[in-house]
């Protein structure tokens, strides 16, 4: 059952991505696509409160879940941030690094030692970057410094350390109320704090962006069903399998996400990208041995 939940993740994550960069080349502000997105999610969450126990949910529950939330709205920022800005094929292979990030957190709160094994997949990954960037004579000095350099990797190495950490306080959600009580709670959470978030970073209002989203309805509703829906199966998974590894497991659908790009945006250097796809997986499988 675990392997149709991350079947199920890896289409909708990657449906939803393709929607939302189209919908940020409309000229809506990411950030704006991000709160039309949980104003869909609390339309679905909102009736599925009545079969839930709410008064059977505890402190730790209502903590966490405000944890994650508080991450997940930042990461899903910085998330469609990244889209509108990055090659889906560039953004895909990047979700190697929360494999990284996860071995990270372990390192500061779990104080776990990486073994030698760890060490070896993390150093992999991060050579598989070098291919991320085309030939050309000006970046082949240093790729991975041009790399890190682009606005729209910034941006997603961001939203994967967020979406890393908050993945933590999901799991003890889960743990603590269940799969369908998170996704109902941080749904509903989450509107309110991208709304303030709006507020704050979009200092020349939403107007205009409300306007021009009338034209794209349908393709709101759609990010916001497929999201819900990922949410859901990525709440199975947490609740079933050790968070490490189901980080490392999605890292599968980076390769589907190069293809895409070169597909649907008619993306370049495919090959390249390709190639870097298949070494950071290797990295990836050696940081989850080195867990087992």
């Amino acid at each position: 059952m675990e392997l149709a939940y991350i079947f199920g993740r890896l289409v909708f994550s990657i449906t939803s991505n393709v929607y939302q960069k189209k919908l940020s080349h409309t000229g809506l502000h990411p950030f704006y696509i991000v709160a039309t997105t949980y104003f869909v999610l609390s339309l679905l969450a909102a009736p599925l409160l009545g079969i839930i126990e709410i008064s059977a949910l505890n402190h730790a529950f209502w903590l966490n879940v405000l944890l994650a939330s508080v991450l997940d709205v930042g990461g899903w920022m910085f998330l469609v941030l990244s889209l509108s800005k990055t090659d889906i094929s560039v953004f895909g292979p990047l979700n190697a690094y929360k494999v990284i990030f996860s071995l990270l957190l372990a390192v500061v709160f779990l104080n776990e030692i990486p073994s030698t094994l760890g060490l070896a997949g993390v150093a992999i990954i991060i050579i598989g970057s070098f291919f991320l960037t085309p030939a050309a004579k000006s970046v082949s000095a240093n790729r991975i410094f041009s790399l890190l350099k682009d606005k729209g990797v910034q941006a997603r190495f961001l939203s994967i350390a967020l979406f890393s950490i908050g993945t933590i306080f999901l799991k003890n959600s889960v743990v603590d109320g269940g799969p369908l009580a998170t996704l109902v709670c941080w749904s509903l959470i989450g509107l309110p704090l991208v709304l303030i978030s709006n507020l704050i970073f979009l200092t020349e209002g939403v107007k205009a962006d409300l306007t021009a989203s009338r034209k794209h309805i349908h393709t709101i509703f759609m990010i916001g069903i497929m999201v819900f829906v990922m949410q859901y199966f990525t709440l199975l998974l947490l609740s079933k399998m050790l968070v490490a590894y189901a980080l490392a497991l999605f890292q599968f659908g980076m390769v589907i996400q190069v293809f895409v790009g070169y597909k649907v945006f008619n993306e370049k250097y495919i090959a390249r990208k390709l190639l870097a796809c298949l070494v950071m997986m290797l990295g990836s499988m050696l940081v989850l041995m080195a867990k087992t």
